[in-house]
C-alpha cells in the first residue's frame, strides 16, 4: 500500500457542490480540517486531498475559506483590523467555526 500524497492546496466541498482550492497551510488551521487531513489519521479526506462539509452551505464555506487566509495572513500582526462579516451570515459561520475548531 503507497502512503497518500500531501499536496499544496486542498480541496473543500460544501453541501450545495462548491468547491474551494485552499493552501493546505491555510486549511489547517481549523483543527477539524487539520485531523482530517493528517496522512497518519487514516482518513481518506488525507489520501484524497479532500474534505467535504455536509453541513456547510457554499457561502458560508466561502466565507470561511476567506477568514483562514486573512488569519494566516496576519497571524504575526498585532493591531489586525475586523475582518468584514455581513450580518446574515454572523450565526453561521459561529456555528462552523465551532464545527471547524478555528
Amino acid at each position: 500500500m503507497s502512503s497518500p500524497t500531501t499536496t499544496e492546496y486542498v480541496t473543500l466541498v460544501s453541501y450545495d457542490g462548491y468547491e474551494f482550492k485552499v493552501l493546505r497551510s491555510a486549511a489547517c488551521l481549523a483543527g477539524t480540517i487539520k485531523r482530517s487531513l493528517d496522512p497518519s489519521s487514516g482518513f481518506r479526506e488525507g489520501a484524497e486531498n479532500r474534505v467535504s462539509f455536509t453541513n456547510i452551505n457554499g457561502v458560508t464555506l466561502e466565507k470561511v475559506c476567506e477568514y483562514l487566509y486573512y488569519n494566516q495572513k496576519h497571524a504575526e500582526s498585532k493591531d489586525v483590523p475586523d475582518m468584514e462579516i455581513p450580518p446574515e451570515l454572523c450565526l453561521e459561520l459561529l456555528i462552523a467555526a465551532d464545527y471547524l475548531d478555528v
